[in-house]
C-alpha cells in the first residue's frame, strides 16, 4: 500500500524534472516514452517486461501501444488522471528491466528524429459547453477522465485510441472562424522543431503570444492548430 505522499500529483515541471533523465516525457499528465524495436513481437516482448517490471502496479498505472518498429509506453495513475512518485519509479524500473535484456527507452526528440512521442487533443470552441457535451461524449464512445465528470470537463477515449476532446469557452459566436481545432503535446524539447517545420511546409504563426504553453499555428487557409507543451502552465 503506498501513502498519501507517494500518490500526489506532481506538479508539471516536477514530473518533467524527474522524467526527463529516464528519457520519458511528460505530456498532458502522461508519462511517455518509445522503445525501438525490430519486430511486433519484440514489441511484445517490451509490453511483457513492461508490465512484469510494474508489478502488481501495472494495471493501475501502465498501457502499451505495440507497433513493428516500437513499443510506445504511458505511464499515469489511472485513478487520479496525473503522474505521481509511483509512476516515476516505474519508469524507473522499466527502464532498468529494458536495459537488462539490451533495450532502452528514447522520445525521439529532434530534427533527425521520425516524429517525437505526442499526444493529440482537439477542441471544440462552445457557447453553452453543457449542451453539446453529452452528443460527444455518445456520439465518440467517451468517457469522463477519473475526478473530472462536470458539464464542461474534457472527455476522453476509455482505451487510449482516439483523441480526448475538451471544450472552450466561447464569448460570442465567432461564424467567420472555424471552431474546432487540434492541439498537438509535444514534450518541451520537440516544439520548436515542429513548428519550425510546420512553417517550412507554407504554414503561419497566428499568435506566441502563450508560449512556450502553445503556439498557434494555421495553414494557408487559417485552420489552427496549437502545438503545446507543460511549460508556461505552473
Amino acid at each position: 500500500m503506498t501513502d498519501d505522499a507517494t500518490t500526489t500529483v506532481l506538479r508539471r515541471p516536477e514530473a518533467a524534472a524527474a522524467l526527463d533523465p529516464l528519457g520519458w516525457r511528460y505530456i498532458l499528465g502522461i508519462a511517455c516514452t518509445g522503445v525501438p524495436v525490430r519486430s511486433v513481437t519484440q514489441a511484445a516482448e517490451v509490453a511483457a517486461i513492461a508490465g512484469a517490471a510494474c508489478g502488481d502496479d501495472a494495471d493501475g498505472h501502465l498501457w502499451v501501444d505495440v507497433r513493428a518498429d516500437r513499443a510506445l509506453l504511458h505511464l499515469q495513475t489511472l485513478a487520479l488522471a496525473g503522474v505521481t512518485p509511483v509512476d516515476v519509479r516505474l519508469a524507473a524500473a522499466v527502464n532498468a528491466a529494458l536495459a537488462a535484456r539490451g533495450l532502452g527507452t528514447s522520445p525521439d526528440v529532434g530534427t533527425d528524429a521520425p516524429r517525437s512521442i505526442q499526444v493529440l487533443e482537439i477542441a471544440i470552441d462552445a457557447l453553452d459547453i453543457a449542451s453539446i457535451r453529452p452528443f460527444w461524449k455518445a456520439v465518440l464512445g467517451h468517457v469522463d477522465e477519473a475526478g473530472a465528470s462536470g458539464p464542461t470537463d474534457a472527455l476522453i477515449d476509455a482505451r487510449r485510441q482516439s483523441p480526448a476532446v475538451w471544450f472552450q469557452q466561447m464569448d460570442a459566436p465567432r461564424p467567420q472562424r472555424n471552431r474546432i481545432h487540434f492541439d498537438i503535446s509535444v514534450p518541451q524539447d520537440e516544439a520548436r522543431h515542429r513548428i519550425r517545420a510546420a512553417l517550412d511546409a507554407g504554414g503561419v504563426l497566428v499568435s506566441d503570444l502563450e508560449a512556450p504553453a502553445f503556439w498557434v499555428l494555421a495553414d494557408a487557409e487559417g485552420n489552427e492548430v496549437c502545438v503545446t507543451t507543460w511549460q508556461g502552465r505552473d
